[in-house]
């Protein structure tokens, strides 16, 4: 088996790929428009997932072509090894916290309308009856980094009078005009290197 041809589809392939990506973040960001009710949309997905998703889309091929290349040599894998590591280092923790907020908020649908001083939050369509004098607390848990892939991600933990916390993810939506229709009611903002919930 030659070498160049392989590596020449693999490339191809990763080419593909990041056109599919981008095709994909067009096309979302061409049909989305505001609307008051928010769920884990495919296009929100996409927006967050998509520089994860684009690293993988070029370092994984690389990482396949280097694994059926003839014997390697000692410091061509200790290359590979320190290729791999960057790749899983960009995209890893994103795709970690997107697959915990995921699981956390897929049944969750948010009702934000600001104007109309609307906040209601369904899970698995139900609504959760509260007021607004009902919140203790809330905590926005933000990203330190701007610069890192997993730093658009952020949650609002919503501490309830009667012991009930809501957590809402950016996974449903930007959290920032939520997080500023509730700063009367002891919002407090966390900065932390990694979002986890």
């Amino acid at each position: 088996m030659k070498l160049f041809p392989l590596l020449r589809q693999l490339l191809e392939l990763g080419a593909l790929l990041v056109g599919a990506l981008l095709a994909v973040r067009f096309v979302t960001g061409l049909f989305s428009r505001r609307q008051p009710v928010y769920r884990v949309s495919g296009a929100r997905q996409v927006q967050l997932l998509f520089w994860p998703l684009l690293t993988l889309a070029v370092g994984l091929p690389l990482l396949w072509s280097a694994g059926l290349a003839a014997p390697l040599s000692a410091y061509e894998w200790l290359l590979t090894g320190a290729l791999t590591a960057l790749i899983l280092a960009f995209s890893g923790p994103a795709l970690v916290l997107h697959v915990q907020y995921y699981l956390h908020n897929q049944a969750t649908t948010l009702r934000f309308e600001p104007k109309k001083n609307l906040l209601e939050i369904y899970e698995n369509d139900q609504l959760v009856p509260f007021s607004r004098q009902d919140i203790v607390r809330v905590e926005w848990v933000r990203c330190r980094s701007r610069r890192f892939f997993w730093s658009q991600y952020s949650f609002l933990r919503l501490h309830l009078r009667h012991g009930t916390t809501l957590t809402l993810t950016s996974l449903l939506t930007n959290l920032t005009p939520v997080a500023e229709f509730l700063r009367n009611t002891h919002l407090q903002e966390i900065r932390r290197w990694w979002c986890i919930l």
